[in-house]
């Protein structure tokens, strides 16, 4: 489909900087010299119960895209598809409370948006941020020797369905919610203070998927040290049990085409290909930055950890240690 589009006179001007040709979070416009917008919408249906953390979770997740560029959002739109015969405006007014307190807390202005009668409850926002054109941090440009550093824990879609199917713990459901309303803002700040070669947030495409698509060409691969990924608590446990969501088992099946898994087990394998929602990112730094790096995420409270390193190029585009 994109390249149909690739094809057309509306994806091509000289002032877009990033676009729909491009594997990146967010489109780039360039308006001067000086400044650029970055835009991005996303939206999905509940994967909680609680009506006002799934529009805490949708804000958050919108608001992503924008830091992993190395953006600040600035303005919101929401996007909202209601049942309206079946869900009371009571409950959507939850969502749009949530979603509001967390646009609050990032300093981003909601300025409307637009709604539909539709059978699936859904809920996102269009997101626009500002970002320096020689400042914009994209998913492709790590190096080989980079270190990779993750800023959130993986496992939020194996929770969410365990969530759906009424067999998750208490515990995991509040330590998943927790994670995934959390904003990406200080970590992308620390990513900008110390400077960085590549950036993205890990969502649907899993930890292994988002990672693909920072190895660019054929020059680089990367190596992930699987007891240093960090898991939400039951991830694992799900995974095992078979608990798992139709994203996740597409993540898999195209990730075992780059990369070696030696011989980790497949719930393993199943964890780091989860799909995730409002994940954190996953930053290419240069080694010796990479002390910098954990001591600005330290002092604004972010938990990072390293995860692996880029390399040359390998047999497999990924090895998982």
């Amino acid at each position: 489909m994109l390249r149909r589009l690739n094809a057309t006179a509306a994806v091509a001007h000289p002032d877009l900087l990033v676009g729909v040709g491009d594997v990146d979070d967010a489109g780039v416009y360039r308006l001067t010299d000086d400044v650029a917008l970055v835009q991005t919408v996303d939206f999905f249906t509940p994967i909680v119960d609680d009506a006002g953390d799934w529009g805490r979770i949708a804000a958050a997740n919108a608001l992503s895209d924008v830091y992993a560029m190395g953006g600040t959002p600035l303005t919101a739109l929401s996007i909202v598809a209601w049942p309206r015969e079946r869900l009371s405006f009571d409950l959507l007014g939850d969502v749009l409370d949530g979603g509001a307190e967390v646009l609050a807390k990032a300093g981003c202005t909601l300025i409307g948006g637009h709604s539909i009668d539709d059978a699936e409850p859904k809920y996102g926002l269009a997101v626009t941020g500002l970002v320096h054109p020689d400042r914009i941090v994209r998913s492709r440009g790590a190096r080989p020797g980079d270190v990779l550093v993750l800023t959130k824990p993986i496992g939020t879609g194996l929770v969410s369905t365990a969530i759906k199917r009424d067999v998750c713990r208490p515990e995991w459901e509040e330590a998943a919610v927790r994670s995934m309303v959390a904003l990406n803002a200080d970590a992308a700040a620390a990513a900008r203070e110390v400077g960085v070669h590549a950036a993205t947030d890990v969502t649907g495409f899993g930890l292994l998927g988002h990672l693909l698509e920072m190895l660019t060409g054929d020059v680089i691969s990367a190596r992930v040290e699987y007891a240093a990924v960090p898991l939400l608590p039951g991830a694992r446990d799900l995974a095992a049990e078979g608990v798992v969501p139709g994203g996740t088992h597409r993540n898999l099946d195209a990730a075992r085409r780059d990369t070696d898994f030696g011989s980790l087990e497949r719930a393993d394998q199943i964890v780091l290909a989860d799909a995730q929602t409002s994940g954190g990112l996953l930053v290419a730094v240069a080694p010796d930055r990479v002390a910098a790096l954990l001591a600005a995420m330290e002092d604004r409270q972010v938990t990072a950890a390293v995860v692996g390193e880029v390399t040359g190029r390998a047999a497999s585009r990924i090895t998982v240690v």
